[in-house]
């Protein structure tokens, strides 16, 4: 099991909101440093991990947040408060309990979506926002979602670039492929991994229900091996 001391505990409490310490105090204790070791290398050692499994943390979280939620002025600086916290988890905790609120969100609520996005980025905070955040924040405010997406998508950050490929990936028939057209076909020449990968993943979450569509944009765009490769899994087995 994973031990940190207790002045560490301390400090990290003295940081903390105070609607997270008592689950920070049942997060600690399931701690397990078997595990963290090894999500710690798949993650390429960025990250210090607990080493909670994600059914354990959503279990710990969710029966935390039945216990009643703080006021929706308080979330931005407790989901700041969770980026400050040296274990990634926490990070995981703060999509799931800002998604919690999804019909006090207000237009503004893009701001702390982006913090999200951009702050000690990587591919597993960046998609797990795109299901939970700024897939439904789009659906709320469908009058953001040009200005905002395209303003992303030719950004110079590779997050908010990938984050304008995956906001659909949970719309089905409802997702708008002139939209998703235009955005790889303006990032296909990208040289960063996770875009070309995004590009493939996006695509293959559509072919879930238009494979012929996929099919046939992949044939005719000139997308990278990789983004053709993910494009089809589905399709050419």
């Amino acid at each position: 099991m994973c031990s940190q001391s207790t002045s560490e505990q301390i400090s990290h409490y003295i940081l903390m909101h105070t609607y997270l310490i008592p689950l920070i105090k049942k997060l600690e204790q399931h701690a397990n440093r078997n595990h963290a070791e090894w999500i710690e290398a798949y993650m390429l050692h960025q990250f210090d991990f607990w080493g909670i499994k994600a059914p354990v943390w959503r279990k710990l979280s969710k029966d935390h947040f039945k216990q009643g939620l703080p006021a929706f002025e308080e979330m931005e600086q407790i989901v700041k408060d969770c980026w400050k916290h040296p274990k990634r988890e926490l990070k995981y905790v703060a999509i799931e309990l800002l998604a919690c609120y999804k019909k006090q969100w207000t237009k503004e609520t893009i701001g702390i979506i982006e913090y999200i996005i951009t702050q000690q980025s990587w591919w597993e905070t960046v998609d797990h926002a795109a299901t939970s955040l700024t897939g439904p924040y789009f659906k709320r405010f469908p009058d953001q979602t040009h200005k905002v997406t395209q303003k992303w998508n030719r950004s110079k950050n590779i997050w908010l670039q990938r984050s304008s490929l995956m906001f659909q990936k949970m719309y089905k028939d409802e997702t708008d492929i002139g939209l998703l057209s235009k955005y790889i076909l303006q990032l296909r020449s990208s040289n960063e991994f996770f875009v070309q990968k995004a590009i493939g993943w996006a695509l293959r979450e559509h072919s879930k229900t238009d494979p012929k569509w996929v099919k046939a944009f992949v044939k005719k765009a000139s997308l990278s091996a990789l983004s053709e490769r993910e494009a089809l899994k589905r399709i050419v087995r």
